[in-house]
């Protein structure tokens, strides 16, 4: 029943795309869209050639997008605000939202720190401009400490981990799904999440150019995405297994990061926008981005039929 319901929900898309074979370029994050993508079947009969590619986190995807080798992907909102700051050719076109749980700063197991208090004057790693780095300066704000009382280390995910398991940093704030792995292989802990503290938001987002030239593949994308969204949150093994097979990760990994994520696409509404633009006054009062951005100026609404056509 289910299986029917998404293919009525994506033939209307098929049909208008059916004439011409395009390919839309696709960037990804650790297997993220592609792997709910092919556990819901809404890839089987694409009219659309799209070739993915994949990153290790969204500062290195949104440079993709701005010089061109990707045409749209998935980040969060801290690292999108970041690039539509700096003036990269970038809009959002619909909403991630899912629970805070899995945006966290995690120390080892072994690690005789227990709370964000005992982080004062030690050393976190995160990527700069990243959500991780959101989170750090949220809850810097929230107990009403100054950015010289920690010590941020500024890491690509793959240095991060290393020098997290090295000692060489006390902390990692990051995201799913290094977070689960970190839990799950390796007992790591978190000592703060960002429940409370930041919008738990990100976006689908696309380049001006495709949004003018591609919008019957993007729409059609974001439809099938919608529908796997919706698909998998009754259906977590299923996109375990998935997501695990495609990344060569052990499945218990997206089952703890699944299980309590609960992911969804939303249309960009007033509230997303509010959530957006509260993103940009934190990142505009710490200094990371120079010029005070209007939410509503760097979001697209017109793909609010896409998540609707798909049953949402």
């Amino acid at each position: 029943m289910i299986r029917l319901m998404l293919a009525g929900a994506l033939l209307f898309g098929s049909l208008e795309l059916a004439a011409a074979q395009t390919t839309l370029r696709v960037g990804d994050q650790k297997g993220n869209a592609q792997a709910v993508m092919e556990a819901a079947g809404v890839l089987k009969d694409v009219p659309y050639k799209i070739e993915w590619k994949e990153f290790p986190a969204a500062a290195p995807l949104l440079e993709a997008l701005s010089a061109g080798a990707i045409e749209t992907g998935l980040v969060g909102d801290a690292p999108f605000t970041f690039a539509a700051a700096s003036g990269a050719p970038v809009k959002a076109i619909a909403a991630i939202r899912q629970t805070r749980e899995g945006l966290a700063i995690l120390v080892p197991e072994t690690s005789s720190i227990k709370s964000f208090a005992d982080l004062r004057g030690k050393k976190i790693a995160t990527g700069r401009g990243s959500i991780g780095h959101q989170l750090i300066l949220a809850a810097l704000e929230k107990n009403g400490w100054a950015a010289s009382d920690v010590q941020i280390a500024f890491l690509a995910p793959s240095d991060a981990k290393i020098a997290y398991t090295q000692g060489s940093v006390d902390a990692w704030s990051t995201w799913e799904p290094y977070v689960s792995q970190e839990e799950v292989l390796f007992k790591s802990r978190r000592i703060i999440t960002s429940e409370g503290l930041t919008p738990g938001l990100s976006f689908q987002v696309a380049r001006p150019d495709a949004i003018r030239d591609k919008r019957a593949e993007l729409t059609d994308f974001i439809r099938r995405l919608s529908a796997a969204r919706a698909w998998s949150l009754n259906n977590i093994d299923s996109y375990a297994a998935t997501w695990g097979r495609l990344m060569n990760i052990p499945t218990a990994v997206p089952q703890n990061w699944l299980s309590r994520a609960k992911i969804r696409i939303t249309p960009i509404d007033d509230g997303v926008v509010a959530d957006e633009q509260s993103t940009i006054d934190l990142y505009f009062r710490w200094g990371l981005i120079k010029r005070k951005l209007d939410a509503a100026e760097i979001v697209d609404r017109s793909f609010t039929d896409a998540i609707a056509r798909a049953g949402l």
